[in-house]
């Protein structure tokens, strides 16, 4: 099965995503995001549009989503990809901001 395959969305994430230990700080990030977009939403929404976030938001490269400006906040609100609410995309750039913090503190 093509992990694109939009009719098995679910399927895909549960048999090669959902439940496996993640290799780095920027891919437990693009969980939190995708989870904080998802609230209000069905889950099935964001898996169709992973993809698109993680092109949207640099791949969820932590450093880069915590120095965006508002260009790129503008940038993100007109991608009709993604989900477009301002405080979801604020929430993700301040999540960004705080665990290059925590980072620098305790480390990964």
């Amino acid at each position: 099965m093509d992990k694109y395959d939009e009719t098995n969305v679910h399927k895909y994430y549960h048999d090669n995503e959902y439940g496996f230990p993640l290799n780095s700080d920027n891919e437990l990030f693009a969980r939190l995001v995708l989870e904080i977009n998802q609230a209000g939403l069905s889950w099935d929404t964001i898996l169709k549009k992973k993809e698109n976030f993680f092109d949207a938001y640099d791949q969820f490269d932590i450093e880069t989503v915590a120095n965006y400006n508002e260009t790129k906040i503008a940038e993100l609100l007109n991608n009709a990809g993604i989900i477009r609410n301002r405080l979801k995309v604020n929430a993700a750039i301040e999540n960004a901001k705080k665990i290059l913090v925590l980072q620098k503190e305790f480390g990964s």
